[in-house]
């Protein structure tokens, strides 16, 4: 079986619109209602060019796609890209309140698609118990995470109370920065088309790591046990975050994840470096490995990978690194990032259908104790560990 700690699963997904037209244009709530269809049919519109295959390809992670890869756990991923741009607020604006009601409308969104259309063979899933039955009975468990703390609120006060009021939707895991500066934790590049140098040329960030508005945010996911993400937190802010965890949890019994990254061989910014890797593992967390070119092949390759057999051999580098400097396979799972704007993918890694394939290939390579270990066994760990009151 396959855990993918970060995939789009909702990315396609567009919100029923009910009732009569005086209702959706005369009240607030179904003017609400059409702006957030009107915003999912974009992002569809968008994934056609910058995300899907082809045009007429379709998303990459479905429910059959997922039952066919054998994929048993995903970590589905909300994230609202008009808010992360918010084209009303100058660069680098603090956080509005506005940003957490439309998200958690989001996380409606994934539940209602699950329960009409998949309930025989999936759930989402809010505590550690209802996984444990979700997986007996063979159904495929979804656990909501968020990428992107500028969702939680403008205040440290409205931060700690996004937080409980997430936790208790059952959110898995909360990535504090993104692509942008929101006022919340400094990010590392990692828009495809951009250099790192160039990215830090157009997008200036401050010096600092985690501000008042993150450090609150970890405050509260230590509290409420929701996994802290440190996926595209920038050098700064991942020490910021090691530093406090310490600080809060001397004993070290919270883990931590990178949900989706890759081990830094190249200049990349984004990947985990030697040192991270040491405390994550430190921690008994885990990194997961993105699906997608840009962050994999730096460092490694200059052209991207055609065959599924090339792209293994990339994946095997990470995961041997990892273990060289963790000294086991224990600390390494996949986050695939699919649907998640990471086109090109891994040659022959194109959608959830093939994780079968990668878990084959790693068994072969690895034995059964350490593919297990990989494919879901340490995602698991870090899971049951750290998730959930």
């Amino acid at each position: 079986m396959i855990v993918d700690l970060h995939a789009h699963y909702g990315m396609h997904l567009v919100p029923q619109v009910d009732g009569t037209a005086i209702d959706l244009f005369a009240t607030a709530k179904g003017r609400r209602r059409l702006r957030d269809r009107l915003r999912a049919r974009l992002i569809a519109l968008a994934s056609r060019f910058a995300n899907y295959r082809s045009f007429e390809s379709g998303p990459r992670v479905t429910m059959p796609q997922l039952r066919e890869g054998d994929v048993g756990v995903a970590l589905s991923v909300v994230y609202s890209f008009f808010d992360e741009l918010d084209l009303d607020a100058p660069y680098g604006a603090p956080p509005e309140a506005r940003y957490l009601p439309r998200l958690m409308r989001q996380l409606d969104t994934v539940e209602a698609d699950i329960t009409e259309h998949h309930g025989d063979e999936a759930v989402v899933v809010r505590d550690r118990d209802a996984l444990d039955r979700a997986l007996a009975d063979g159904r495929v468990a979804l656990i909501h995470s968020v990428e992107g703390g500028f969702h939680l609120g403008d205040t440290p006060e409205a931060v700690d109370r996004a937080v409980t009021k997430l936790a208790r939707r059952g959110v898995g895991y909360i990535i504090l920065p993104h692509l942008l500066w929101r006022g919340v934790a400094t990010n590392s590049p990692a828009l495809p088309f951009l250099p790192d140098w160039l990215y830090r040329v157009l997008f200036s960030q401050p010096k600092v790591g985690l501000s008042e508005l993150g450090t609150a945010a970890v405050r509260a996911m230590v509290r409420e046990r929701v996994l802290i993400d440190l996926s595209h937190m920038s050098t700064r802010a991942v020490a910021d975050t090691f530093d406090l965890l310490d600080e809060l949890d001397p004993e070290r019994t919270v883990p931590v994840l990178a949900s989706h990254t890759a081990f830094r061989f190249g200049g990349q910014e984004y990947g985990v470096d030697e040192d991270t890797m040491r405390r994550i593992a430190a921690r008994e967390g885990v990194a997961g490995l993105i699906l997608a070119q840009h962050q994999l092949n730096d460092g490694i390759r200059r052209s991207r990978t055609k065959s599924f057999e090339e792209s293994v051999e990339v994946i095997c580098k990470h995961l041997d690194r990892i273990a060289e400097i963790t000294g086991s396979h224990e600390y390494a799972a996949i986050g695939s990032d699919l649907d998640g704007f990471i086109k090109p993918t891994m040659g022959g890694l194109e959608s959830a259908s093939d994780m079968a394939s990668l878990q084959r290939a790693l068994r072969d390579r690895y034995g059964v104790e350490d593919a297990e270990r990989i494919c879901s066994g340490n995602a698991l760990r870090v899971l049951r560990a750290g998730w959930g009151a």
